[in-house]
């Protein structure tokens, strides 16, 4: 699309529809977004001067629902798609390099003749364009090369998942301008996985891409890691009378990784002592029987760890199923055991290295007493430091927000909406 044409349909309301499927349909939102989206589209022509063509494109932050660390034992999960993405404005060229400017950061240079994993850049944007472009080089697809300009809204840290949209991101503009969409959502999250554990150097597991990359309410049964079952399925919250919060309590990251390394180490631990490699394949009643001989050969944490999995596997099933019958209150019952299941015996609040840092644990108490017997709240995510999420009443949503941002600072709460879309090409007309 010419430049000037999209900046001429976005003012003048060309771009409207799929602003509200995005994002939501107050005007406040739409005059929002589309300053977002022109800014966006400015900023670019300043870093990357010359180009008369470009494209746009979006991926979707995530929000885990159901599942709390059971996707990398192969179990099943609930999580959204939500309305916080990334944009990126793109115009494509011969030159063999991929350049990218994201807003805050250094510009990233991949030249396409080296798809190799370069251990210098793991850890960085650039690892995860070089890996997404190999896989699909080695699909045969040819990517001649383009320039991209990124800003977003899903912010590093914020329990997220900022690192599986900007993969979605990259793999949708590759499968849509250069591969004609043949790889589809599904393959482009296994391309994003792949590239996070293969070159940035994180051992991921896939829920997090496939929600970015399929969009809307998803359950994943990872039972086949090569062909999940995804059920995605219509759900309103804020019909049901709630809002869903994230509230990022500011806690640090730095020295967590010994944590994360920990939970599913000891979950296969477990699994090693029946002869298989994933919990998932575990008979939960022989678990059961056989715990006094594992506790002579794993720790007591890892026996409860592997507790958790398998109630917490049940219950984002059972979660699916209280939504799609329209039961908001077994709903939340299940979410509140869910919250007690992962404080109590997954143990992902806090770190044991660092016990006087609580965020999560001093956020959940605060949710509980505004929330009373109404709504719900639990750890988000990977835990030990980060977010909480909370089904709110919608009466009670500005005074909740108020009192998380007062604890945790100014826009700490996020007022979320469930996203429809994944990974899309804005301009595809």
């Amino acid at each position: 699309m010419k430049y000037q044409k999209f900046k001429e349909q976005l003012n003048n309301g060309g771009f409207d529809k799929v602003i509200k499927e995005l994002y939501g349909s107050s005007e406040q939102i739409i005059s929002h977004q589309k300053k977002r989206y022109l800014e966006a589209a400015e900023k670019f022509n300043e870093y990357f001067p010359g180009h008369d063509e470009i494209q746009i494109y979006s991926a979707p932050g995530r929000t885990e629902i159901g599942g709390n660390h059971t996707d990398h034992q192969h179990g099943c999960v609930l999580a959204a798609a939500v309305n916080l993405d990334i944009i990126a404005v793109v115009a494509f060229h011969n030159e063999g390099v991929i350049r990218l400017k994201s807003v805050g950061y250094s510009q990233n240079y991949v030249d396409l003749s080296d798809l190799s994993v370069h251990n210098k850049e793991k850890g960085s944007s650039s690892a995860l364009i070089r890996g997404i472009a190999s896989r699909f080089h080695e699909m045969g697809v040819r990517i001649s090369g383009f320039d991209v300009y990124t800003t977003s809204d899903v912010l590093s840290g914020s329990g997220l998942s900022s690192s599986a949209a900007f993969e979605i991101l990259i793999g949708t503009i590759i499968d849509s301008h250069f591969n004609q969409g043949k790889a589809g959502a599904v393959e482009i999250a296994k391309i994003g996985q792949y590239a996070e554990n293969v070159y940035f150097g994180k051992k991921s597991g896939l829920m997090d891409q496939m929600v970015s990359s399929v969009g809307g309410l998803v359950s994943i049964d990872f039972h086949d890691t090569e062909n999940p079952e995804i059920k995605s399925f219509p759900y309103d919250f804020e019909a049901s009378g709630y809002c869903l919060c994230v509230t990022d309590t500011k806690g640090s990251h730095a020295n967590l990784t010994d944590d994360y390394v920990a939970v599913r180490s000891e979950m296969e631990s477990i699994a090693a002592q029946f002869g298989k490699a994933f919990l998932r394949d575990v008979n939960e009643n022989e678990f059961y029987s056989a715990i006094p001989e594992l506790r002579k050969k794993c720790s007591d944490r890892a026996v409860m760890r592997a507790a958790h999995f398998f109630s917490e596997n049940k219950r984002a099933v059972l979660e699916t199923n209280a939504l799609s019958d329209g039961n908001m209150d077994y709903f939340l019952e299940l979410l509140r055991q869910s919250g007690e299941s992962s404080a109590n015996l997954l143990q992902n609040l806090y770190s044991c290295s660092q016990p006087a840092q609580q965020e999560i644990p001093l956020g959940i108490m605060l949710s509980r007493k505004i929330l009373g017997k109404n709504g719900a709240v639990r750890v988000h995510g990977g835990g030990f430091a980060g977010t909480i999420q909370a089904f709110v009443p919608a009466e009670k949503v500005n005074d909740y927000s108020q009192e998380m941002n007062r604890i945790f600072g100014d826009g700490s709460c996020y007022i979320l909406r469930i996203r429809p879309a994944g990974g899309i090409e804005i301009t595809k007309g």
